[in-house]
């Protein structure tokens, strides 16, 4: 075996699917062993007794924005954020950049504009809009991860939603190419408003209702039955949709479901006045709510918990229910705010890991990721599950401090992050921003 460059040694690691001690040996960025005697004169770094070691997070759902709207966020701001909560790869959605990652033109343009910037490993997905269907094949074999649509208005005009019949031709489509289809599951026929609502948060709710994202979701399964087609449900926030999930997966059908962070910790009976800042669509939902999304995410219904990280500027979050950008910010504190949530409820961290790691890299077809086994990139992060701290919304790594967890104490730190082998967040603040890298292919362009 080539020597290892370094070896991290932990009391608490998750390996294997449990939480043993172990010493990793590091080589050329990956993980070259696993409790094997550590050689003489290597560099070993010992994790305090506090800490866990785990595998590099893996955020499925990031909204970076660029080009286009980087005064939202960009990859310099996004990618730090990540690091810092141990989010060591991210796939960037196809919106709310300009252009959208619709072309293959456009996904160049998403990767001329990462040079420089990344401090975590950056993959993409593609989109299907009413204008490229019949046209993703190109997209496909440019390395996007599959493609995303939308079933109700995207918040922007230049990423169009599909109705029931172009949905019919992505799903067959994206089967073809052996991709899948991810999905904005709500069904416009059901929302209520569109323009001002005022500060209420019940009025925002109401004009959302949870049958809206039960009755897309129902279509989505219908077409995949009559297409073959791999389909993912994005930020579900309807627990009252899980029946269907749970039946599609039964029958065998290759549906998987993510929630996220705000649905599993936030309720809508606590929304402030006017805090626009927690507005996101479809929304966050009451108690009850929530106790069942818990349950879905203990009995395995639920594949994956993503940020659905989708910053605007603060003037976009205006007060109004309305007329705000529903977006939430969160990419830096995902597992925090979970993990706060879960050890309330006295569910165990190992129980949430598989959510952050694994399951979110199998959706994006990520194979490798979010493990610590031989042969897996060295992406490593020391975590302190019972270090508790208060967010300060201006202390993120976010571009615009803006985000609904501003001022509540969250569990779990994350002190040190290594990326292929090397550091990249050390005593939780980023040390080597711009060492990341695009995950996709070399291929020649015409």
């Amino acid at each position: 075996m080539t020597p290892p460059d370094l070896v991290v040694r932990a009391r608490r690691a998750w390996v294997g699917g449990a939480l043993r001690e172990a010493d990793l040996l590091v080589t050329d960025g990956r993980i070259a062993a696993i409790g094997v005697p550590t050689p003489p004169d290597v560099p070993v770094v010992e994790l305090a007794d506090d800490e866990v070691l785990l595998p590099g997070l893996v955020d499925s759902h990031v909204h970076v924005n660029e080009p286009g709207r980087t005064h939202w966020e960009g990859f310099a701001s996004a990618t730090r954020a990540a690091a810092a909560g141990g989010v060591t790869t991210l796939v960037d959605m196809p919106l709310n950049s300009i252009p959208p990652t619709t072309t293959v033109a456009a996904l160049d343009a998403k990767r001329a504009a990462t040079a420089g910037k990344l401090s975590v490993d950056v993959a993409f997905w593609g989109g299907a809009v009413p204008g490229n269907l019949g046209a993703l094949g190109p997209l496909h074999a440019a390395g996007v991860r599959g493609f995303k649509a939308f079933l109700t208005p995207s918040g922007v005009d230049e990423f169009g939603h599909l109705d029931a019949d172009q949905l019919e031709l992505a799903l067959a489509e994206v089967a073809a190419l052996r991709s899948v289809l991810i999905v904005h599951a709500e069904d416009p026929a059901d929302l209520h408003a569109d323009g001002a609502l005022g500060g209420r948060y019940a009025d925002f709710l109401a004009s959302r209702p949870a049958v809206s994202e039960r009755h897309a979701i129902g279509r989505v399964i219908d077409a995949m039955r009559r297409t073959g087609a791999r389909a993912h449900v994005l930020h579900l926030s309807d627990a009252g949709s899980l029946d269907l999930v749970r039946s599609a997966k039964a029958e065998g059908l290759p549906l998987t479901v993510e929630t996220c962070p705000h649905y599993l910790a936030l309720r809508a009976e606590d929304v402030p006045e006017a805090a626009t800042q927690f507005k996101c669509c479809p929304p966050i939902r009451d108690a009850a709510n929530q106790d069942l999304l818990w349950d879905a995410v203990l009995d395995g219904t639920v594949d994956a918990i993503v940020s659905d990280h989708s910053p605007s500027t603060a003037d976009l979050k205006s007060g109004d229910f309305g007329l705000s950008w529903g977006g939430i910010a969160g990419l830096q504190l995902g597992l925090s705010v979970v993990w706060t949530e879960a050890r309330r409820r006295g569910v165990p961290l190992e129980r949430l890991l598989p959510l952050f790691t694994t399951g979110p890299a199998r959706v994006a077809g990520l194979a490798g990721l979010g493990e610590l086994a031989v042969g897996a990139p060295a992406h490593l992060v020391a975590f302190a599950p019972d270090d508790e701290r208060v967010v300060d919304v201006h202390r993120l790594e976010h571009r615009n401090p803006v985000s609904p967890y501003d001022g509540a104490t969250v569990a779990g730190a994350v002190r040190t992050v290594w990326l292929h082998g090397s550091p990249v967040v050390q005593g939780g603040a980023v040390t080597a921003p711009g060492t990341g890298r695009v995950l996709l292919p070399e291929v020649a362009r015409a």
